[in-house]
């Protein structure tokens, strides 16, 4: 049978961290555990169908310390290194619920951005806000990676200004965000090759949210479309300019907890198998990827990511293009492996799962989303293609 959440939280261990750590990451594992079983799972449907957005779920999770756990001590976190926390509190939470998962993504990595800046201002006065969840945030980062990908061209664009810079443009969907919510932005420098990133809120003049599309699936994300007009970002928002320096040091990170949802969701997958299996095995034992088969890849998948992800904390191995590529091959085999399980899924349960409002009809659609976030599957292959091209120039 495959482990439990807290199993998978307290058992599974890819390196030994310092036992203080191990005491706080159990703690917190316990917590989210009680947390999962008694706000999440009830409003799972009303997440999926109605999209409610689960902000209390997001308070109380940094309420019990869930996005401290990598930031450092003099900024309210506990110093944790590495990312495999954080990779296994995203797998949990996706297991149950995807859209939660994504949105607790989006809170982590706000987190992760803020973290890795040199800004006195924000690392004083916002990352410890952002990191308690007193302060709900997202990322903005979707048009910007793909830009620097070659995919896309860049949103926004940034004029200095005295004391800071005046932002125009538009982003179409930033999740995780909304009144007093705060979210990452990168605009391009005008008239330069150079970019900046920086922290920005509904508050400040011009900037503007509009939600005027809806999704099939991860409805409950608070996805908005962000219009800035003669935006003024002042420098104390500044993330990072110029900031290719700055990218660098946290794509990998940006990545690789996504596997998280991947994982969570393929987990989820084979259980909803297992169970189709009590009536039905001899006969879905004819189908592609059996349970056996998935379960022997998932645990890969997952035993590589948190080695990848304890890694992490290795400045050097941020640098390494040899490493950011195996994150890249991690995210993209989390996107294969999560369409393969949810169709794989649909079949063992058959009819059953064609049903309106079938838990395995969300799985597949939460699925195809694992798959087309940024950086999609075709984003991932893209980068990977080139990644083997430059290395045997």
């Amino acid at each position: 049978m495959h482990p439990n959440i807290h199993t998978k939280f307290t058992d599974i261990s890819v390196e030994q961290t310092l036992l203080d750590d191990r005491t706080n990451t159990e703690v917190i594992a316990q917590e989210l555990q009680k947390l999962i079983s008694l706000e999440l799972k009830p409003k799972v449907k009303d997440i999926d169908e109605k999209g409610e957005y689960p902000h209390i779920f997001l308070q109380k999770l940094g309420e019990i310390g869930g996005f401290k756990q990598t930031v450092p001590t003099q900024f309210g976190g506990t110093g944790y290194q590495g990312l495999k926390f954080p990779v296994q509190m995203i797998e949990a939470i996706s297991q149950e619920c995807l859209n939660t998962g994504f949105i607790t993504w989006c809170q982590f990595a706000c987190t992760w951005y803020l973290q890795n800046s040199e800004n006195k201002y924000l690392l004083n006065n916002v990352l410890p806000k952002v990191a308690s969840a007193q302060i709900l945030a997202g990322t903005g980062l979707s048009n910007p990676m793909k830009h620097f990908a070659g995919i896309e061209k860049i949103a926004l664009v940034a004029q200095r200004q005295a004391g800071g810079y005046l932002i125009n443009g538009t982003l179409p969907w930033v999740s995780n965000i909304g009144s007093g919510h705060y979210f990452a932005i990168a605009a391009q420098l005008a008239n330069s090759d150079d970019y900046l990133m920086a922290i920005v809120n509904d508050s400040l003049p011009g900037l503007t949210l509009r939600c005027n599309t809806h999704f099939i699936a991860l409805e409950g994300s608070n996805t908005y479309s962000c219009i800035f007009k003669n935006v003024f970002i002042p420098d104390e928002l500044i993330l990072a300019v110029p900031c290719g320096k700055y990218v660098e040091q946290i794509k990998a990170g940006f990545v690789l907890t996504q596997v998280g949802m991947g994982l969570g969701l393929v987990a989820s997958c084979i259980e909803l198998m297992q169970e189709a299996n009590k009536r039905l095995a001899h006969v879905n034992c004819f189908l592609d990827d059996c349970v056996e088969a998935l379960e022997n890849e998932l645990e890969n998948l997952r035993l590589h990511t948190y080695i990848l992800a304890t890694e992490i904390s290795n400045h050097q191995h941020v640098q390494d293009n040899k490493f950011f590529r195996e994150v890249v091959q991690a995210r993209a085999t989390a996107s294969e492996l999560a369409l393969r399980a949810a169709q794989s899924a649909m079949l063992h349960l058959g009819a059953k799962a064609y049903l309106e409002g079938s838990t395995v009809s969300r799985k597949l659609r939460e699925a195809y989303f694992v798959a087309i976030v940024t950086p999609a599957l075709k984003h991932l292959r893209k980068l990977l293609s080139h990644m083997k091209d430059v290395a045997t120039d």
